[in-house]
């Protein structure tokens, strides 16, 4: 009898230890990897794709210039106007500007390579330097499938708001670019605020949005 008994605690010993181990295994891969070792890391450096050889490069580049300088483009808004002919940009008689060579080169000389986009939690401050590489969601989409109801419907503040969530708790993902339109905001206005409301309260990351 005792021998049985013996034989069935070594048993569910052998099967504590088992499903322990399993636990173990369990929490290990749930659990948030360092900093250091994460595959997915912002920064990190990336490489270029290719298609285009420099000749073509520079050809698409003198005759994007080229467009620039005399067709340029129309239905411009006053600000607009007014900030580019400030600055050498030419306002021509059938209301398109211009924008001469020199101008546009002297912009992109100038331009800053590196600078820093911020996020509200500085441990998510984006270099943008080089060739470095963060990833982030893009959109605008104005349906989704809502999984509980089981419906394609209209994206509403509060999708907005559950996606920003989401990112901000996504390793992997180091900032967040709104993802949808609040279809319940008619105003334009009124959407675009609360557009920004929503993703700055929905997570502590870089944001991106755009105004009507």
């Amino acid at each position: 009898m005792s021998v049985a008994l013996e034989k069935q605690e070594a048993s569910s010993d052998q099967r504590s230890r088992r499903s322990g181990g399993r636990e173990a295994r369990r929490a290990m891969r749930a659990a948030p990897l360092a900093d250091d070792i994460r595959p997915v890391r912002p920064g990190l450096e990336g490489g270029s794709y290719g298609p285009l050889s420099q000749n073509d490069q520079e050809r698409i580049h003198e005759a994007v210039l080229t467009l620039l300088e005399t067709v340029g483009f129309a239905n411009a808004i006053p600000s607009c106007i007014e900030a580019l002919t400030r600055v050498g940009g030419i306002y021509g008689d059938d209301g398109r500007i211009r924008l001469p060579r020199a101008l546009v080169l002297d912009t992109i000389k100038r331009a800053a390579r590196n600078f820093t986009l911020y996020g509200q939690d500085p441990k998510h401050d984006m270099l943008i330097q080089g060739k470095r590489v963060h990833y982030g969601t893009a959109g605008a989409a104005v349906h989704l499938v809502d999984v509980e109801k089981r419906e394609y419907r209209e994206s509403l503040l509060q999708d907005l708001y559950d996606a920003a969530r989401l990112v901000d708790g996504l390793d992997n993902i180091h900032f967040f670019q709104r993802t949808m339109v609040p279809r319940d905001i008619p105003d334009p206005l009124d959407m675009d605020f609360n557009t920004l409301y929503a993703c700055v309260m929905g997570t502590s990351k870089h944001v991106g949005t755009s105004f009507t």
